[in-house]
């Protein structure tokens, strides 16, 4: 028999949520299938069998967080399926559990009382038998003011699930819909959490834990860096006007498009060079700059925004950092980005303009101390000089960072510098 462990995660994850079992009780499975998923605060891992056997025993369930090292299952020898050997094991490790009719020396003789036999189990979370519940089970108990010494639960080794608690709680409804009911009865029924919190119906989602780290680290942001934003706006001409002429032969040259993402994280390379407080962090009282260019590149993913990292992005082509930003973005949407793909990063860029947004202030990244909004492409009529105007493809950016070490005429220069380079496009072969 072997322990199903929550193996090391990489740096700075320590715990995780158990997201979905792919296996049941009694199944026969084979060395390296995979058995749960995990989720992480930055992405979800699969934890697959070290040995082939059979799924004995599930210890943590769904909706669980457990934390490095900690056994999730049992795997026992054998083969076969549930319904053969498996389960005959099954059957052998759940055996011995304890019954829940409480026994004393006068019932080992036959001559239990009636009263002992209808006594209800001993509650799963008394400090007498010092069982305990899962995380996920404390959370809904507090949400639906439960008393969790109130709660039986159904796993032999005494801990209270969150499937407990919302049998007990659906239970204790129904119990006082019915007292309420009685015409004995002159007290009406308590009101539910849910009917004493919203006067409507509502429907309640458990937070996924990559939305709460998201959130919290956002909070972090605005509460720990004196966060300001700048503005400017881009004449997109001379960049609609390359990719027109080149995208046929360079698709057919590198494999990949010739999108816009290319050209800013070459002009944000550039701007940072000659602006290296923007490529920086805070270490206590330094400031540590850094001399490489690793530029996250913000991805919508279905359970939240990521920002994997293009690598040495100073040292890429066009084609190249386009190719590591499809992968990238690819690995995001099907949910395979791996921890080195997120780590790190000096610099990030967020695409709000995909989705239509016109203008908008981003919110750091930190430990970064900037971050680059690029938004719609939208025509707008142009002063070209004192006698002309003309409609021009036009972006507006945003620039976020952190007053605390980046002064405000050096955030301003540092947009005009992206500006006048994505205006120039031929400039930024220089930054290659």
């Amino acid at each position: 028999m072997s322990d199903i462990i929550v193996p090391a995660m990489g740096e700075s994850i320590t715990e995780g949520t158990i997201s979905k079992w792919l296996v049941k009780e009694g199944d026969s499975v084979g060395q390296g299938d995979v058995l749960l998923e995990l989720e992480t605060d930055k992405v979800n891992l699969e934890i697959s069998a070290e040995e082939a056997g059979v799924m004995q025993k599930i210890l943590r369930q769904e909706g669980d967080t457990v934390v490095i090292g900690e056994a999730v299952g049992l795997i026992g020898s054998g083969s076969g399926s549930a319904d053969s050997t498996g389960a005959g094991e099954v059957a052998a490790t759940q055996a011995p559990e304890a019954p829940s009719v409480a026994t004393s020396p006068s019932s080992v003789g036959g001559g239990v009382k009636a009263e002992e036999k209808s006594a209800p189990p001993i509650s799963l979370n008394s400090d007498g038998n010092g069982q305990t519940a899962s995380p996920s089970a404390r959370k809904l108990a507090r949400e639906r003011g439960i008393d969790l010494d109130q709660v039986q639960g159904k796993d032999p080794l005494g801990r209270v699930f969150q499937e407990d608690v919302k049998t007990h709680n659906s239970a204790e409804v129904s119990r006082a819909a019915s007292i309420s009911a009685s015409p004995a009865t002159s007290k009406p029924a308590p009101p539910s959490p849910a009917q004493t919190e919203y006067s409507k119906p509502v429907e309640r989602q458990r937070m996924s834990r990559r939305r709460a780290t998201i959130a919290k680290r956002l909070v972090e942001a605005q509460q720990t860096a004196a966060m300001l934003t700048t503005f400017n706006e881009v004449d997109m001409t001379a960049i609609l006007d390359v990719r027109k002429r080149r995208k046929d032969k360079f698709k057919e040259k590198h494999d990949v498009g010739l999108g816009f993402m290319s050209f800013f994280t070459k002009a944000v390379v550039g701007a940072l060079k000659r602006f290296p407080t923007v490529n920086a962090e805070i270490n206590g009282d330094d400031i540590v700059l850094k001399k490489y260019y690793d530029i996250g590149i913000a991805v919508s993913a279905k359970e939240g925004l990521v920002v994997p990292v293009v690598r040495d992005a100073d040292r890429l082509g066009f084609a190249e950092i386009e190719k590591s930003i499809a992968d990238l973005a690819g690995k995001a949407r099907s949910n395979s980005l791996s921890l080195a793909d997120l780590q790190g990063g000096t610099f990030t860029i967020t695409n709000g303009g995909i989705f239509g947004s016109l203008l908008s202030t981003p919110i750091l990244n930190t430990p970064q101390v900037g971050i680059l909004g690029m938004h719609k492409i939208q025509l707008r009529p142009i002063a070209i000089d004192e006698e002309r105007m003309e409609n021009r493809p036009m972006m507006y950016i945003a620039l976020s960072y952190d007053h605390r070490i980046i002064d405000g005429s050096e955030a301003v220069r540092f947009l005009v510098t992206v500006k006048e380079l994505l205006e120039d496009p031929e400039s930024l072969l220089l930054e290659g």
